[in-house]
């Protein structure tokens, strides 16, 4: 539905801890004109310039706290990322990204909030895998973006 806007185009930077190029991240939005609860938040396909990075590799960050993985995400049941709310995936990849441009694919995996289909209660316990059509909520097919990494 919003698919064409899930990522801030201008976002694209390396990401430094303790004077170490750890990975990247970039800011994405939700695709749901509604929001949800974190907890239904499942992570994302990620592929750049043809290499992916599973959710096991993400982090999020979100409502001014520190990045989470998905596996923390699942458990916040009251916190709500908003419509407009912009977030910060970052992804683990040890040196980060040349500078340049960068082709990235991305499909979100947000759980539906309403009504109750008869696969929820599973999804519940073992979240479909992102990239794999199940669970991709209103981003149907995976997005690509030409973003740019200043040097």
């Amino acid at each position: 539905m919003f698919d064409r806007f899930l990522i801030r185009k201008d976002s694209l930077e390396n990401v430094v801890s303790g004077g170490e190029v750890t990975g990247f991240k970039f800011a994405v939005r939700i695709a749901d004109y509604r929001g949800c609860f974190l907890s239904l938040h499942n992570g994302y396909y990620v592929e750049c310039d043809g290499e992916q990075y599973p959710v096991s590799l993400q982090k999020f960050e979100i409502n001014n706290r520190p990045p989470r993985s998905f596996e923390e995400i699942r458990k916040c049941v009251w916190e709500h990322w908003d419509y407009d709310d912009e977030g910060f995936l970052y992804i683990e990849k040890k040196g980060g990204l040349l500078p340049g441009r960068h082709t990235i694919g991305i499909q979100q995996s947000v759980l539906a909030q309403y009504g109750y289909m008869p696969w929820d209660e599973e999804w519940v316990k073992n979240p479909p895998v992102p990239g794999k059509g199940s669970g991709a909520g209103k981003t149907a097919a995976i997005c690509k973006f030409e973003l740019e990494l200043q040097a």
